[in-house]
């Protein structure tokens, strides 16, 4: 499976993984900055949250790591939390800004 086959399955999963109090999944919120796979299929996936004070920042990258390592053909996942940029609403798809009532 190529690169870019691989990172299509973990879009896919990460878009199964939900901040709980928007209705988005955090792909389409533009939470996911960087996803990296090397040699060896581990990923390193750079995101942020909404806010530093996000009621989930425990949680959350941990459900990431958890569900991206449990996926076929991935050796190991670790998330590292950035605010640098800052999320803003601009970083959301279209379709979540729909979703939202942005648009």
């Amino acid at each position: 499976m190529s690169k870019k086959e691989l990172e299509e399955k973990i879009v896919a999963v990460l878009k199964t993984i939900y901040d709980p109090e928007i209705p988005v999944d955090i792909y389409e919120l533009g939470l996911i900055y960087d996803i990296k796979i090397n040699e060896e299929n581990a990923v390193d996936i750079s995101m942020t949250l909404t806010s530093p004070s996000c009621p989930v920042a425990e949680t959350l990258p941990v459900e990431v790591e958890q569900k991206v390592a449990g996926m076929p053909t991935i050796s190991a996942a670790k998330v590292h939390i950035t605010f640098e940029p800052p999320w803003d609403k601009s970083m959301m798809s279209e379709e979540a800004q729909l979703e939202l009532g942005f648009l």
